[in-house]
Formats: C-alpha cells, structure tokens, sequence
C-alpha cells in the first residue's frame, strides 16, 4: 500500500519527468481501498475538456460519471440517457491507463466516422492538457488520424469506427471502449465478436450506449449482460443537473409526476424539463432521454402487442423452478395428476447453424404457461425431448406446425417415438399456419396478453413479444435479428387451447 503523501510524491515526480514515479502511479491507478480513486485525482489535476460553452475546464467527474468509477468492473455496459459525459470519462481513464501503465493498447470504437474523430480531438486534448514536464515525456513516437504512440511506456491509443469491418483485427488490446453500440452500423454482433476476440484475458471492456430498438448487439449484451458477469449500469437522464427548467407549480402536478419525485427525488425544475421532453420528443422521449432501462428500448417498428402491458411482464416475470438442457429447457410448473396440456411445437432445421425450434407446454384450463424449450435442435433430435415432454405432462396432446420442416417432426414421433396423441386439422396431423390463421393467432395472443398476463412466466417469450412489430411495408414479424419462435409457439398453443375450451 502507499499513504496519501506517497502518491502525492509520485504525482509530483511524474510531472518531473521520474519513470519510477510515472510507474507508480500506474501500480496504483485500479487500487480502490475506500478513499478518492487516483484515477480521479489525475483527471481532476492533469484532463482538460470542453463544457458545453466550448470553455476549457478539469475533467471533475458528474454524478453519473462518479457512479461509473464506482460500480465499474473488468466488463462493463452502460445504458445511458444522451449526453451524461459517459463517453467522455471512459475516454479520460483509458487515457491515464494509457501513458502510465507500460505496454497498454487502448482502442476505442465510435458508430461513425466523425464521432470517432470527436473522441480522437478528446485524446489530443487530454495530451495538450498535461503538464508541460509530463507532455515532454510522454512524448509521440507516431500519430496519424486517428493513433498516437507513446514511446516511453510503448504504449498505443486508437480510435476506430465501426464502419470498419476490420477495426481492431490483429490486435491485442488492453482497453475496449465500445460507443454508442447501439448505433453501429452492418452486423454489429459480428463486429463486436472480433472486438472481443483481440481484447487480452485481462482487458477492460466498457460498452456503452443510448437505447435504439428492442433488438439488435446492444440490445441482446443488456440483456445477457450480468448471467455473463458483465456489470450494468443504468443512468436516466435526471442525473445530469443541467436537465433543468422553470418550476412548475406543485399544485398543478399529476399522480405520476408525484410518484416521481418521490421515489426518484426529482425536483419541479426537473418535472418541468420532463414536460418539455415530452412535448419535443413524443413517442422518442423514453428512447433518448430514458427513464427506465426496461421502457427506454423501443420497437423500430410499432410494435404489435401493447407496449406497457409487456414491460410490466418482463419486470415481473418469474424465474422458473427448473432449468435443464443447458437452459434451453425451463420449467415453471411440474405436471399435476388430472390434468390436461397442451406441448405446441414450432419446429426449425437445427443445428448450430440452423434456425431456433420452440416448444411451449400449456395447462389447458387455465393456459398457464409451464415449459418452454427454446433450441437449436431439429429432427428426431427435437421430436424425442418433444416426446419426453408430452409423456411427462400427462401424455399431453402435441401439436406441431406442419409447414416446413413439421412434416419430418410429425414423421418421427408416429415412427420412432411411437406417439399417437398428436393434434389433427381437416384430417391432417399437425397446426398449418396460414395467411388467413397467422393474423388470427396474433390477434388471439394479443388479447391473452392483456387478459391473462399472469399466465406467462418467461422473459424469453415476453422479449420476443416486443420485439414483434408491424414493419414500414406492413408485415408483420420479429424485428430483424430477432426471433419469434417462442411467440408463435405459444399462439398455436393458445389457439388449440381456445379449441378444446369450446369442446368442454
């Protein structure tokens, strides 16, 4: 450990040109052992950036950025309203990482071209800003567009767009900041695996963004974030103290506005900023200045299912009793004697290259949702846990969609399996969805939704739902990169519920 006195020695010995000081201050700068980080201190003493007049100030930390530097791990994602200095402080200490840990690669990748000469103006300010000793030192042995060097430490910084299918290939990294992911153009998922692939077992990721869509990279890393060991954080726009107007009147405040300042303390200054948001922004103003990490992913498309029905179910959905399969099998309720299921089955090729297969298991008389396999699997593969399934669930009556690859799946479980109690329409084994049945299972799972929300239970199924929308052209579908085999699984359930109610 070093007292206070010792690192303010070595402060002073960096700023005259001492490598051993220089070295110490990077030893300490990720030590946290309750009192001001170093990475604080620096910023303060030696980063320089622009407020929003243009003036030149000390890179203090703001609240958000405060509880950044808190919270922050070895993996990082940040859901963020716009303009919290996010982008700004990541930069600022993968800088000071940069000029005095020895042999560090920062790369930054911005969703454009001219944010990422933004962020590299940033850096070239952070240079300018040092003291004139430290600057001497720190000295750039290369520096073109968007690189510079430090010779001293052999240390590197860069600055990349994601337009760049090739940004960060052949590489190394220390640090991955990832901008506005959200915002990236192409196959951001594949662009962000190459990323990941360069970044050393050791590296510091933050990934951040403001919100765009319920689907797409950033949205999926949100999601899969903390089961990955990713920490998340979520900063809503009331953070940054500049959200402010006029006052409004407490007596002209509404129920929701109240609930507001209670439990977040928002003031009527910030009340009457959110008005204006909402007058400016309309449907946009949860996306761009968001106030829940849950309602600030809106659909691209309108989406077909009520919108706050559904982010009421994914916050209160449940985690199931049982997981099996790997996860790609969870269980809410076992069979209970006496009852009857229904296991709905949109089957895919399979394969890890191959399209998702969804099974959902349904309780007749109530249609509570009890199981759902989503996976990777076709064929007899997917026709045996289907099997398994119908067994276990009181020998449930199966259903299977005939299109496509249903054929192959109907085909193995009369065979092989030897499963008779199979779903039958005209005559024919099996649930055909058609252009006249489509629209009518959405429909019938649309007011299901709303008239039985408690009857579902997974937040796969509940994703899918909202990311399911009427596209510009008319269609609708899932949104492009996502997937709605879990949500037709269950329509076809719940249209053959609604077919064995009426039989009753």
């Amino acid at each position: 450990m070093h007292s206070e006195c010792e690192i303010a020695a070595a402060i002073a010995g960096a700023e005259r040109q001492e490598l051993d000081s220089i070295l110490l201050l990077g030893q300490r700068l990720e030590w946290n052992d309750g009192s001001e980080r170093l990475a604080v201190l620096l910023a303060r003493s030696w980063l320089r950036i622009r407020d929003r007049e243009g003036q030149r100030i000390p890179l203090v930390p703001n609240r958000a950025q405060q509880l950044y530097e808190e919270r922050r791990g070895q993996r990082n994602i940040v859901l963020k309203a716009r303009q919290m200095g996010v982008s700004t402080w990541i930069t600022g200490r993968f800088f000071l990482k940069t000029i005095l840990v020895p042999g560090t690669l920062t790369v930054q990748v911005a969703h454009t071209q001219e944010a990422a000469e933004a962020l590299f103006r940033m850096v070239h300010r952070f240079v300018e800003s040092l003291p004139k000793e430290l600057r001497a030192t720190m000295r750039t042995s290369k520096s073109n567009v968007r690189q510079i060097g430090f010779a001293l430490l052999d240390s590197e910084y860069r600055v990349e767009s994601a337009s760049d299918g090739n940004a960060g290939r052949g590489l190394t990294m220390t640090n991955l900041h990832a901008s506005e992911v959200a915002r990236w153009p192409g196959d951001a998922g594949e662009t962000l695996q190459g990323l990941r692939a360069a970044l050393a077992p050791s590296g510091e990721l933050a990934l951040e963004s403001t919100p765009m869509g319920a689907g797409g990279c950033f949205w999926n890393e949100w999601q899969e974030a903390e089961p990955g060991g990713t920490v998340r954080h979520f900063f809503p726009w009331w953070l940054e103290p500049s959200y402010v107007s006029q006052a409004v009147c407490e007596t002209m405040l509404t129920a929701e506005e109240r609930q507001l300042m209670e439990v977040e303390g928002l003031s009527c200054a910030q009340i009457s900023f959110r008005r204006q948001l909402k007058a400016n922004f309309r449907g946009l103003a949860k996306q761009e200045y968001a106030e829940s990490a849950e309602d600030c992913f809106l659909s691209s498309g309108m989406c077909v299912f009520e919108h706050d029905a559904l982010a009421k179910l994914e916050r209160e959905a449940r985690e199931p009793r049982e997981v099996q399969c790997h996860g790609q099998l969870r269980v809410w309720y076992p069979a209970a004697a006496g009852r009857r299921y229904v296991v709905a089955v949109d089957p895919a090729g399979g394969g890890a290259e191959g399209d998702w297969s969804a099974v959902q298991v349904v309780e007749v008389e109530q249609g509570i949702q009890c199981a759902e396999l989503a996976a990777k699997m076709g064929g007899l593969e997917l026709a045996r846990e289907v099997e398994k399934l119908a067994r276990e669930y009181n020998e449930a009556l199966v259903v299977v969609e005939r299109n496509n690859h249903g054929a192959a799946i109907l085909a193995f479980l009369t065979t092989v399996c030897q499963y008779a109690k199979l779903y039958e329409q005209d005559g024919m084994a099996g649930w055909l969805t058609s252009a006249v049945s489509r629209p009518q299972m959405i429909a019938g799972m649309g007011v299901a939704l709303m008239a039985s929300p408690q009857a579902f239970l997974s937040r796969r199924l509940i994703r899918e739902c909202r990311t399911f929308v009427r596209h510009r052209n008319g269609k609708i579908a899932a949104q492009y990169g996502e997937h709605d085999d879990c949500l037709m699984a269950m329509a076809i359930a719940l249209a053959v519920r609604g077919e064995l109610m009426l039989k009753k």
